[in-house]
């Protein structure tokens, strides 16, 4: 890239930033405590930063996207995040329901469908998962059988963020195959679904430990008729897209991990510096400080981690392992971080009128969503084996 080309794409990121933390400050860190606690969906919200442009960034700008590079689009996540993790994941959960269009669509959907979803006037969810089929994806059981000009789809997803607020669903079902099979990944086909398509619904929402302002439940699919025009992709080979999707995806959970790491960090550093205990700032006493050095230094380094990934990314190289780290380390960090918080906070921390004890709980959901830590350190290690072959 010339510089003349590389100084007007980091004069960009610059004023992306900037728009993104007055947002952060202005609209989602004074409303996220009280939100999260009523348990309130916050769509107005991402209706908000869809006009500000935020809701379709690392997507071809052609279509009403950002046209920006992953690697700024994850900052802005960061950001995002670490002032409402609801917001900041309900970003990368949009971002992730665009992608099989974006890179699979046939150029009449893109045309048909895009403009809408990436300029923030639709909100997305991503139907992967199921009651039966978590860290086991290939093995799901809903099926989309073929009947004349439609698909009939039958079955159940779970753990379907924006389940009941989302204007569509990237959906993936079995088209053919077995599921018990050693073959399970073959004959699963994705599809776009429109939410208000008769015989789709959502259940009851899920009592969750945090994120309760983000909406997370079941999607029911009872003889829902979808036309053959919404399948994505070739019939049978959707898996692909899913595992694509996973990827990209697991760098937004990394970037969310990091920004929630980053406000506890700053959280515990502002009371360490007010609290004073025997005629001093607590930060002063080497064991608090020093354990406020560790902290800082590991989300650090989870910004490293995923920043790195990204720039991988944008250059067209293969990340997937990389992915995999960022989101392991990242997600870690971030458990280990808003614990220590609370800690330091001592009492305060574990009460509501202080941050922390919110981020902890809202933490531990990132070691789950996207693959579980456990599922990183499978890709990452089958990765390194065929390394070595």
């Amino acid at each position: 890239m010339r510089g003349t080309e590389r100084e007007a794409r980091d004069e960009d990121a610059r004023a992306l930033f900037e728009l993104t933390a007055e947002l952060a400050g202005n609209e989602l860190r004074p409303a996220a405590a009280a939100m999260e606690r009523e348990g309130k969906f916050p769509r107005e919200t991402f209706r908000l930063i869809g006009r500000a442009g935020l809701l379709g960034l690392p997507y071809p700008a052609e279509f009403g996207g950002g046209g920006q590079p992953y690697e700024t689009y994850l900052q802005v996540v960061e950001e995002l995040a670490g002032a409402w993790l609801t917001v900041g994941l309900g970003v990368c959960v949009h971002v992730l329901s665009c992608f099989p269009i974006v890179t699979a669509g046939t150029s009449e959907q893109r045309e048909r469908w895009l403009p809408a979803m990436l300029s923030g006037e639709l909100l997305g969810a991503y139907c992967l998962s199921e009651p039966g089929s978590g860290s086991d994806a290939a093995s799901l059981r809903t099926s989309a059988l073929p009947d004349g000009a439609v698909y009939i789809c039958r079955g159940t997803k779970a753990w379907i963020s924006h389940a009941g607020q989302a204007d569509f669903y990237a959906l993936f079902a079995r088209t053919s195959g077995d599921p018990a099979a050693r073959d399970r990944a073959k004959g699963i086909s994705c599809f776009h679904v429109e939410a208000d398509t008769p015989g789709v619904t959502a259940a009851s929402p899920e009592h969750k430990m945090g994120m309760r302002g983000s909406v997370t439940a079941q999607v029911v699919f009872d003889n829902a008729a979808i036309p053959a025009g919404q399948l994505i992709g070739d019939q049978d080979r959707g898996f692909s897209i899913a595992l694509a999707a996973l990827d990209a995806g697991r760098l937004g959970i990394a970037a969310c991990a990091t920004g929630v790491a980053q406000a506890a960090l700053g959280a515990a550093v502002s009371y360490a510096t007010q609290r004073r205990q025997f005629g001093r700032p607590i930060i002063e006493f080497q064991g608090l400080a020093f354990m406020l050095a560790d902290m800082a230094t590991s989300v650090a380094a989870a910004r490293a981690l995923y920043l790195a990934a990204a720039r991988r990314k944008d250059a067209g190289l293969p990340y997937g392992q990389q992915a995999a780290m960022a989101k392991l380390f990242a997600t870690d960090t971030a458990m280990k971080v808003t614990t220590d918080a609370v800690q330091v906070l001592g009492g305060y921390g574990y009460v509501e009128d202080f941050p922390v004890e919110r981020l902890m709980r809202e933490a531990k959901v990132l070691q789950i969503v996207e693959g579980t830590n456990q599922i990183q350190r499978v890709v990452i290690s089958r990765s390194l084996a065929s390394q070595a072959d």
